[in-house]
């Protein structure tokens, strides 16, 4: 867990904490990775986090991409790092709200940046996914529901992708 940290200001940011979620997928690290971040597929494992997910951007380290709703809210962030097949690491900058990026405000500045790390494991029968994902008090729970169900449905995706 990060602890308190202050600004110029001296006055405290919110604590963010490092949660961490894996998922023992019988297929191989190629597929895993490959079906996580095809654009379709993508849409289909996302929707517990939000329905009609999908990101606009590419999957290159120091690109700029966005995960958007349907609504046009979401996150601007970059790939920090990416490892074909290995790691992946999103430094999410700021939200989207209304179509507007926001990477300087107070909020955001409170917890930005953060990180959403991916670590793909081979194992003897497939790939262990492991999810690192930085998460303030505020978000916590949201994203402690969605990604156990985002996981599940990322697995039937490969695992029904390994049997063709």
């Amino acid at each position: 867990m990060l602890g308190r940290t202050q600004n110029a200001r001296g006055t405290h940011m919110p604590t963010t904490k490092q949660l961490q979620f894996s998922a023992d997928i019988a297929a191989p690290a190629s597929r895993v990775f490959q079906t996580m971040l095809d654009p379709e597929s993508y849409k289909d494992w996302t929707s517990p986090f939000a329905e009609g997910s999908y990101y606009e951007g590419v999957w290159q380290q120091g690109q700029r991409i966005k995960f958007m709703s349907p609504s046009g809210d979401g996150m601007v962030s970059e790939i920090a790092e990416h490892k074909t097949n290995e790691f992946t690491s999103i430094r999410h900058l700021g939200y989207i709200i209304n179509g507007v990026e926001d990477t300087q405000s107070e909020s955001v500045r409170a917890w930005a940046p953060a990180y959403e790390n991916y670590t793909f494991i081979a194992t003897p029968t497939g790939t262990r996914l492991v999810v690192d994902q930085d998460a303030t008090e505020e978000f916590e729970q949201n994203i402690s529901e969605a990604w156990p169900k985002a996981l599940q449905r990322l697995k039937a995706l490969c695992e029904a992708g390994s049997a063709a």
